[in-house]
C-alpha cells in the first residue's frame, strides 16, 4: 500500500510539474503582416473589403495553426485614398511595426508611391488589383489582372460585339491614361474611331458635361475606367439622361461597387474581370458562405477580395517553403508557388511575377451580381507589357501621355 500511495504522489507530482512547465514555456511570436489600404475617402468602399479579406485568410491560417508554429497579426493602415500617405504608411509599416510583408494599394498612383518604400527596404508587397501593367519590381508580386488578362480582352469583346465607335471615359491618373493608350491601339486596329477621351479627377462628382457629349456623340460603346466613387454619380448621371441603355465596359466596378453605385440600372453594362461572386464552383461557394456568415449576408465579394485572400494563402505556402517570414528568403519561394483558387488554378509566373489568370466577362445584374458571359477556355499567362510595341517604346508612349 505504500509503494502505491508512493506512486500516487509522484504521478501527481510530475503532473504539476508539466502543468507548470506549460505554463511558462514561451508563446510563439506573431508574424506581422501589413494590410495597406485605404479606409477612408474616395476609395474607401473599394479598398475596405480587401483589409477583411485579409483578416479573414490571416484568421483561417491560424485557425490550422499558423505558419512554422506562430500565428498572423494583421496590422492595418489607412492610406486615405491618397498616394503620398500610402508611402508613408508603408514606411511606418516597415520601419516601426516591422512587418514582414506588404498586401496593399488599389489605385497605380498609390502603388507607384509604394514601389520605392518596397524597394529601398528589400522588402516584399502583394498587389491586387487588375492595372495598366508596363511595370515589373523584384520586390512586388501582382496577384491582379496584367492587360492582357482584362483591358484588352475586355475591350475585343465590347468592340466586337457592339462595334467600334468608342468613347473613353476615365479618372485623371496612371491607370485610365495608359489604359487608354491601349484600348486606343486595339479601337485603331479595327478600323475604329475614339469620339470621345476625357478624364476627371479622382473623387469627381458633376457628370453633366460628359452624358451631355456622350448623348451627342452617340457612341457605340463606352469604356468606363473611372475609379472610386466617382463612378455613383456617372451611373446616376446616365440614369437621368436617359441613357440605361447604352453599352458600357467598366474596368474598375467589381460586385460591391456595382451594388453600392447602383450599376445595374444600366442594362447593357458589363465588366471583364477573373473571377465574379456568382461563379458556381464548390470552392467559391464555400468561400463565398464563410464571408457573407462572417460580414453579413448582404457583403459582397469580388475580384479584388479574391486576388487578396489568394494571395495570402499564396504567401503562407512561400513561407513554409522558406522556412522563414523574412521577405528576401520568402521571394524566391514565392516565385515558384500554385495554389488551388476559387474559381481555377492560380500560379506564379516566375518570369514576369505576374499570375496566371482567367478572363471571364460578366453582363451587370440589378441584385448586383454579374452573370458570366464569355470565359476564357483556360487561364491566361500575363504580359503585364504587350507585346506589339518594344518597352522602350511603351515607355517613350506613356511619358508623352502623363497629364
Amino acid at each position: 500500500m505504500i509503494w502505491r500511495k508512493a506512486l500516487l504522489v509522484a504521478v501527481v507530482a510530475i503532473a504539476l510539474a508539466l502543468a507548470v512547465f506549460a505554463q511558462r514555456r514561451p508563446t510563439p511570436s506573431p508574424i506581422r503582416i501589413g494590410a495597406l489600404h485605404s479606409l477612408s475617402g474616395t476609395m474607401a468602399a473599394s479598398e475596405a473589403p480587401l483589409v477583411d479579406a485579409v483578416r479573414m485568410a490571416a484568421d483561417e491560417i491560424n485557425a490550422e495553426g499558423g505558419v512554422l508554429g506562430r500565428p498572423l497579426q494583421v496590422v492595418v493602415a489607412d492610406g486615405r485614398s491618397n498616394w503620398d500617405h500610402f508611402a508613408r504608411e508603408a514606411e511606418r509599416l516597415i520601419s516601426q511595426e516591422h512587418v514582414d510583408v506588404l498586401f496593399g494599394c488599389w489605385t497605380s498612383a498609390c502603388r507607384r508611391a509604394v514601389k520605392p518604400v518596397v524597394e529601398r527596404h528589400r522588402h516584399l508587397m502583394l498587389y491586387p488589383v487588375q492595372y495598366e501593367g508596363m511595370e515589373q519590381s523584384p520586390n512586388i508580386l501582382y496577384t491582379g489582372s496584367a492587360p492582357n488578362q482584362q483591358i484588352v480582352p475586355g475591350t475585343h469583346w465590347m468592340l466586337q460585339r457592339f462595334g467600334t465607335r468608342v468613347v473613353l471615359i476615365g479618372s485623371d491618373y496612371v491607370f485610365p491614361r495608359i489604359a487608354n493608350l491601349i484600348i486606343r491601339d486595339l479601337v485603331e486596329a479595327r478600323g475604329g474611331e475614339i469620339v470621345s477621351e476625357r478624364y476627371l479627377p479622382l473623387g469627381a462628382r458633376d457628370f453633366a458635361e460628359v452624358v451631355d457629349e456622350i448623348a451627342a456623340a452617340r457612341p457605340v460603346v463606352v469604356l468606363n475606367t473611372l475609379n472610386g466613387d466617382s463612378n455613383a454619380a456617372f451611373f446616376d448621371a446616365l440614369v437621368r439622361a436617359g441613357l440605361v441603355d447604352q453599352p458600357i465596359m467598366s474596368f474598375s466596378v467589381a460586385e460591391p461597387e456595382l451594388k453600392a453605385w447602383g450599376g445595374g440600372r444600366l442594362t447593357r453594362h458589363y465588366a471583364a474581370w477573373s473571377y465574379f461572386q456568382s461563379l458556381p464552383t464548390p470552392a467559391n461557394q464555400h468561400f463565398v458562405a464563410a464571408w457573407q456568415q462572417r460580414f453579413g449576408a448582404d457583403r459582397q465579394t469580388s475580384d479584388a477580395v479574391e486576388a487578396t485572400y489568394i494571395g495570402v494563402k499564396l504567401w503562407a505556402q512561400a513561407v513554409r517553403d522558406a522556412g522563414s517570414p523574412e521577405p528576401q528568403r520568402v521571394d524566391p519561394a514565392l516565385l515558384r508557388q500554385t495554389i488551388a483558387g476559387l474559381a481555377s488554378l492560380v500560379a506564379v509566373d516566375a518570369r514576369t511575377r505576374h499570375v496566371w489568370k482567367m478572363v471571364r466577362v460578366g453582363h451587370a445584374r440589378s441584385d448586383g451580381q454579374f452573370e458570366q458571359v464569355f470565359a476564357s477556355d483556360q487561364p491566361i499567362r500575363p504580359a503585364p507589357w504587350p507585346g506589339y510595341r518594344s518597352t522602350e517604346e511603351w515607355k517613350r508612349r506613356i511619358e508623352e501621355a502623363a497629364p
